[in-house]
């Protein structure tokens, strides 16, 4: 499996990719495959505050839904509008096209508590 060293995760199976104060969210490829074929994706609003852990919206796939948990307190700037039409891309392109959500990071010291790709790779035991 694949887990870019530049992007950080979480326990929860998500990763984000950092870009100053901006941030860009999605799954990872482990958490896709788990998941199976993605059907759906439900986000909020542009404009939501979230609080890191707190869940930021689902993903539907053909036998499960699945909550999706915030890396990093932020403001909601933008969702993935290509998810609208064509969610698998969740699981063709996790780290690029199958991106979730961009954000304004409320805190960058939040960052400090993500997980390395080395270190995410030993949570799930791959």
């Amino acid at each position: 499996m694949n887990f870019p060293a530049e992007l950080k995760y979480t326990k929860d199976h998500e990763w984000i990719r950092i870009e100053g104060n901006s941030a860009y969210i999605g799954i990872t490829e482990f958490a896709q495959h788990e998941l199976g074929d993605i059907v759906y994706v439900d986000i909020p609003s542009v404009g939501k505050v979230v609080d890191k852990e707190h869940v930021f919206g689902t993903v539907e796939a053909v036998k499960t839904v699945s909550d999706l948990f915030m890396p990093v307190t932020g403001t909601i700037t933008e969702t993935n509008p290509l998810l609208d039409s064509q969610p698998e891309l969740v699981n063709t392109d996790p780290y690029g096209d199958g991106w979730m959500v961009k954000i304004t990071i409320k805190d960058l010291a939040d960052i400090n508590s993500l997980l390395s790709a080395e270190s995410y790779t030993s949570v799930i035991g791959k």
